[in-house]
């Protein structure tokens, strides 16, 4: 029988592959249904109100004429305009697609970002799209939607992505295709008269700008099989990225009183 050399041993076993699980944020979407409920209710009470009391002026309702992004009313004092649009809309089919968006992509987002952040992002994006429109668009007409709101959730959803992507993958590559197809289509389509596309920009960009700020980043905590996932982003992020958004177009909407 040989002798085996001391300095050769056997090789340490692989160890098995172990499934981890990680639990993903499950809080519902309580602010999502809310914001649909509300523009749904006041979508029945503009057609109650026009029904009633008919047209205020030519084909703007009562409840369009007092809410509506009118830029004269604007430059007359009437900064709630910047914001009331996103609960107006001008037709069945408006409404319908604004509210089936923001269903789809708001239930994931606001699963994320929990409601508060959410809330902050959907008004967020309405007021920077509204100040867009009322930057470059003619003094005559109106614009009414929650379109501003859901591009500002379309950006947002293309950023959390691009911040998580190593956690997510391949998924963040896909879901960040996606945002940026949806995007570029609906820009092509409101290049068509009466859509209202600066507000879509601008609801784009205020989005984008608060949850880079404000959009967690998620990190894998806890001991194997079961791990959370933890949120990195500090609380002075979170106010930094509202004070950008408010601090950027709130100055663009003032020098927009000078320049109309």
């Amino acid at each position: 029988m040989n002798d085996i050399p001391a300095s050769v041993s056997d090789p340490e076993p692989v160890p098995a592959p172990q499934t981890v699980r990680v639990r993903m944020p499950s809080t519902p979407p309580t602010a999502t249904y809310v914001l649909i409920g509300v523009t749904v209710v006041m979508y029945i009470l503009q057609m109650l109100v026009t029904a009633v009391f008919g047209y205020a002026v030519y084909d703007i309702g009562w409840l369009e004429l007092l809410g509506a992004r009118i830029n004269s009313a604007i430059l007359a004092g009437e900064l709630w305009r910047l914001v009331t649009p996103v609960f107006l809309h001008g037709s069945l089919a408006h409404i319908f697609f604004n509210m089936y968006a923001l269903l789809s992509i708001g239930s994931f987002l606001e699963r994320q970002l929990g409601h508060g952040r959410f809330i902050l992002l959907y008004f967020l994006g309405a007021f920077a799209g509204n100040v867009f429109s009322f930057l470059f668009t003619g003094s005559d007409g109106y614009s009414l939607g929650a379109s501003t709101a859901v591009f500002g959730l379309i950006a947002a959803e293309a950023v959390f992505f691009y911040q998580n992507r190593a956690l997510f993958g391949s998924h963040a590559k896909q879901a960040i295709g996606n945002a940026a197809f949806i995007i570029v289509i609906n820009l092509f389509i409101g290049l068509y008269p009466g859509i209202d596309n600066w507000g879509h920009v601008g609801g784009l960009l205020g989005g984008a700008i608060f949850a880079w700020f404000a959009s967690p980043r998620w990190t894998v905590v806890g001991i194997p099989p079961e791990m959370d996932l933890h949120d990195q982003r500090e609380p002075r992020e979170i106010i930094t990225g509202v004070g950008m958004v408010i601090l950027i177009f709130s100055a663009l909407a003032a020098a927009g009183f000078f320049m109309q």
